[in-house]
C-alpha cells in the first residue's frame, strides 16, 4: 500500500458497519448536535419579547422575583460590600463599658494597695526616710544661720547677762570651746527655722494610720506644730529665763563669784528651749491621738492624777536638777494636759454605743435567718 493510500485512510476512519467515511462528513456530522444543543439553549426571542410584553403592567412581580433569588452573584469586579453603621454601633458601647470596667478594677486594685496595712519592714523604711529628711533640713539650718552666729549667741545670754555682776563675765577653758558653742548655738538656730519641714515629716510618719480626708490636715497640722514650738520656746525664753536667773544670781555675794562657762551655760539653755517647745506640743498631740481613737477625753480625766505626778517627775528631768525650774515646768505642763482633755473632748472620735453594737447583731442574725428561708 501506497502512502497516499495510508494517509486517505487516517483521514476516513471506519464506521461500525465497515465503511469508510470521509473527513467532511465526520465534520458535518459533529456539527450538527451543537447546532441542536446551541437551538435548545438559545432563547425564543420571541417569546421572550412577548413574555416582556405580557409582564410589564406587572412590575412587582418582577421585583419580587428577583428579592427571592436565595445567592445572588457578587458585584463585578467582586467588589467588598459596603459596612453596616449600625453594626459598630452595636458593638462599640460594649467595648467602652468593657474598657470602663477595665479602669474601675485597676482604679480599685490601686485603692486596696494604698489602704493595705505597711509591714515593719516598710515602716522602718518610712521612718528612715524621713529622718534623712529631718537631718538634712537641719544641716541646711545650721549652716545658714552660722553667719549670724555672734548675734544669736548674744541674743541667748541677754537673760543672764541682766543679772550678772559687774565686774563677771562668761569664760571657757578649752581651746575649741568658743568655737563649739558658736556652732551648738547655730544648729539651735537651724532647728527652729526649719522646724516647720521637721514637723511636717513627722505627721507625714503617721499620716498612714489617718483616714484619707484626715490626711488633708497634714500641712496645717504642721505648721502648728512649728508655732506651738516656737511658742514653747518663747515662753521659756521670756517667761521661765528671767524668773531662773534672777533667782540663781541672788546667792552671789562678796565670797561668792559668778564665773560661768560657756558650754555649762549653752547646755542649760539649750535644754530648757527644747523643753517647754516640745511641751508645748501636747495639745496637739492630743488632738491627732484622739482622732485616731488611742486616747480619748475620758481616759485622760480617769489618768488627771497620774499626770500631775508625770509633770513633776518629767520636769526634774527636762530642765536641771533644782526644784525651782522644775516648778517653773510642771506648771505648764499641768495647763498643758487640761487644755489637751478638752480638745480630745471636741475633736476626738465619737465611740459607739453597745446598744448600737447589738442591734447591728441582731439585723445580721435577721438577714441570715431570711437568706436561710428562701
Amino acid at each position: 500500500m501506497s502512502d497516499a493510500d495510508k494517509n486517505t485512510q487516517d483521514m476516513n476512519p471506519v464506521t461500525d458497519d465497515g465503511t469508510a467515511e470521509s473527513a467532511e462528513d465526520a465534520t458535518s456530522a459533529s456539527a450538527a448536535p451543537d447546532a441542536e444543543g446551541s437551538d435548545e439553549l438559545a432563547p425564543d426571542t420571541t417569546d421572550t419579547a412577548s413574555g416582556e410584553a405580557s409582564a410589564s403592567p406587572d412590575d412587582d412581580d418582577i421585583d419580587t422575583d428577583t428579592d427571592s433569588v436565595p445567592n445572588p452573584p457578587p458585584p463585578f469586579p467582586f467588589e467588598s460590600p459596603e459596612e453596616d453603621p449600625s453594626l459598630t454601633e452595636e458593638f462599640l458601647p460594649a467595648v467602652e463599658e468593657d474598657d470602663t470596667d477595665d479602669e474601675e478594677e485597676d482604679g480599685e486594685e490601686e485603692d486596696e494597695e494604698e489602704e493595705s496595712p505597711m509591714t515593719l519592714v516598710q515602716h522602718l523604711d518610712e521612718l528612715r526616710k524621713r529622718l534623712k529628711y529631718m537631718a538634712f533640713a537641719a544641716i541646711v539650718g545650721c549652716l545658714a544661720c552660722y553667719g549670724f552666729a555672734e548675734e544669736l549667741f548674744n541674743l541667748l545670754v541677754a537673760p543672764m547677762v541682766q543679772f550678772m555682776p559687774a565686774d563677771s563675765s562668761f569664760i571657757f577653758t578649752a581651746p575649741q570651746e568658743a568655737f563649739l558653742t558658736y556652732l551648738k548655738v547655730a544648729a539651735l538656730a537651724g532647728v527652729f527655722l526649719t522646724s516647720p519641714i521637721i514637723f511636717y515629716q513627722i505627721w507625714a510618719f503617721v499620716a498612714p494610720g489617718l483616714y484619707e480626708e484626715e490626711r488633708k490636715y497634714i500641712v496645717p497640722i504642721a505648721f502648728f506644730s512649728a508655732l506651738f514650738f516656737i511658742g514653747g520656746a518663747s515662753f521659756g525664753y521670756f517667761i521661765v529665763f528671767p524668773a531662773a536667773f534672777e533667782f540663781f544670781m541672788s546667792f552671789n555675794n562678796e565670797h561668792i563669784q559668778a564665773m560661768l562657762k560657756l558650754d555649762e551655760y549653752l547646755s542649760f539653755s539649750i535644754k530648757l528651749l527644747l523643753a517647754f517647745g516640745i511641751v508645748f506640743e501636747m495639745p496637739l498631740f492630743a488632738l491627732v491621738l484622739s482622732r485616731i481613737g488611742i486616747l480619748t477625753a475620758t481616759m485622760m480625766r480617769k489618768a488627771r492624777r497620774f499626770a500631775v505626778l508625770g509633770a513633776f517627775i518629767l520636769g526634774a528631768i527636762l530642765t536641771p536638777p533644782d526644784v525651782f525650774s522644775q516648778l517653773l515646768m510642771a506648771g505648764p505642763l499641768l495647763v498643758l494636759f487640761e487644755l489637751s482633755i478638752i480638745v480630745a473632748a471636741v475633736f476626738g472620735r465619737t465611740s459607739r454605743k453597745p446598744e448600737d453594737d447589738n442591734e447591728d447583731e441582731d439585723e445580721d442574725e435577721e438577714e441570715d435567718e431570711e437568706e436561710e428561708t428562701a
